[in-house]
């Protein structure tokens, strides 16, 4: 019989799920707007809005009243069973969205939805293979884990069969140039897919992309890219899948990232930003392909589909989006913090860049120059303890001859004191992580 884990151990009875990562030093005990508060009485900014999902930040107040309300009027049904916050929000989606997008599956997680549109692309394809980024991240689930490269496939066993990594655009790691030494980004996609095209056996169903890649970097797509991929979908009969995650819903200053280069998905996966820190995920499809999908029997059948506790709160999240105008406040903030660290890299030789649209945006560190081999690791791990420290949680994202990149995400509501501060306490980060390696 276990004894009680005193509270000296938190991690005692806890199994670590992050790889590599431990767990934060501390116990958070409360949060409210962009805002944690630990154990110690200590105060953290919060600029990853939590699993980058809290675009509204920590305890809303519109949020916890529908969260009361709702789970004292109706919190879970048979998953054959609709209810109004269910009927309420896929007519809302819908309406964000172009007219081809119209019809609506309510889920979880973001793994969980990329499931069910690679499940529904094969099934309305007859096909089995799909197509992803080389440093992509769609989740743990199988086929949402088969189509991830940036971590996790080691040590677990084949993955689902035929899929295939597409080369990432990366203007600051160029892999192919032009001659002013220039991402040569057509050239990139034309090979990528002549390798799919040598390697496939005739049956490619899907393209699985984020419109700008955030674990694989904070990579935006270069303009006319995603026109050019969507072209060369549509040229093999495969369908294209959007993961807008983390995206999608204002973050990166318009309401769906892929409005910015003005190409509509055959699917579209929101998750993360939908519940604004709740599990709530949707997968948005056109009248036709959910016809195909449905005559073939599709089955994606859980506990939680189309659940109104979540939907409610999916349905306050748009009041607000809406009438807070937050697309045009994640535009405006997105430039002032863009300033910011803008100026910050000008004064700090190990940012290398600044990139990113809106509220999502990354610092990318290249500490190897200036601190030798891994030397960007060390500087990365460093900045973050130190901001921390310092009262700011950071995410970094750590990968092979790339060194970090901070991925800046912090709520939509954010005030511009409180991101004036944070990036204060970043700049007092790196100059004294810098000092101590």
């Amino acid at each position: 019989m276990a004894t009680e884990t005193p509270r000296t151990d938190p991690e005692r009875h806890l199994i670590r799920y992050s790889g590599r990562a431990a767990f934060s030093p501390e116990v958070v005990v409360r949060a409210t707007g962009t805002s944690l508060f630990t154990e110690s009485g200590r105060e953290l900014l919060d600029f990853t809005s939590g699993q980058m999902s809290a675009i509204l930040g920590h305890s809303h107040p519109a949020i916890v009243s529908t969260v009361r309300e709702q789970i004292a009027l109706l919190d879970h049904l048979h998953s054959g069973m609709l209810s109004p916050p269910v009927v309420e929000l896929t007519r809302r989606l819908a309406g964000t969205l172009p007219d081809s997008l119209e019809k609506a599956l309510l889920l979880t997680t973001g793994a969980e939805a990329n499931e069910a549109a690679v499940r529904m692309a094969k099934l309305v394809t007859g096909r089995h293979e799909i197509v992803s980024f080389a440093r992509s991240w769609h989740g743990m689930t199988q086929a949402a884990a088969s189509a991830t490269y940036s971590a996790g496939r080691k040590g677990y066993g084949p993955a689902a069969p035929g899929n295939f990594a597409l080369p990432v655009p990366d203007r600051h790691h160029p892999d192919l140039v032009d001659g002013a030494g220039r991402l040569d980004w057509r050239r990139q996609l034309d090979l990528g897919f002549d390798m799919i095209d040598a390697q496939s056996v005739g049956s490619l169903a899907a393209c699985l992309v984020e419109p700008i890649l955030s674990s694989g970097g904070v990579i935006e797509l270069p303009p006319g890219y995603l026109t050019a991929l969507a072209e060369k979908c549509s040229e093999r009969g495969m369908l294209l899948i959007l993961d807008e995650a983390q995206t999608g819903l204002c973050r990166t200053g318009d309401w769906y990232a892929f409005q910015h280069e003005g190409v509509v998905p055959d699917i579209l996966v929101l998750s993360k930003t939908l519940g604004a820190g709740l599990p709530l995920a949707a997968v948005l499809t056109s009248p036709e392909i959910e016809q195909r999908a449905h005559d073939r029997g599709f089955l994606f059948f859980t506990t939680h589909v189309n659940d109104p506790l979540p939907a409610a709160v999916g349905n306050t999240v748009l009041d607000i989006l809406v009438r807070d105008r937050l697309d045009e406040r994640s535009r405006l903030l997105g430039t002032v913090l863009r300033g910011h660290l803008d100026r910050l890299a000008a004064r700090h030789e190990v940012v290398g860049d600044v990139r990113g649209r809106g509220l999502l945006l990354g610092v990318e560190l290249v500490g190897d120059g200036v601190l030798g081999e891994g030397g960007a690791d060390r500087l990365g791990a460093a900045v973050t303890q130190r901001c921390f420290d310092l009262g700011l949680h950071m995410n970094i994202v750590q990968l092979p001859g790339m060194g970090g990149t901070f991925r800046i995400a912090p709520p939509l509501t954010a005030s511009d004191d409180e991101i004036t501060r944070g990036v204060a306490i970043l700049d007092e980060a790196l100059t004294d992580a810098a000092q101590t390696l």
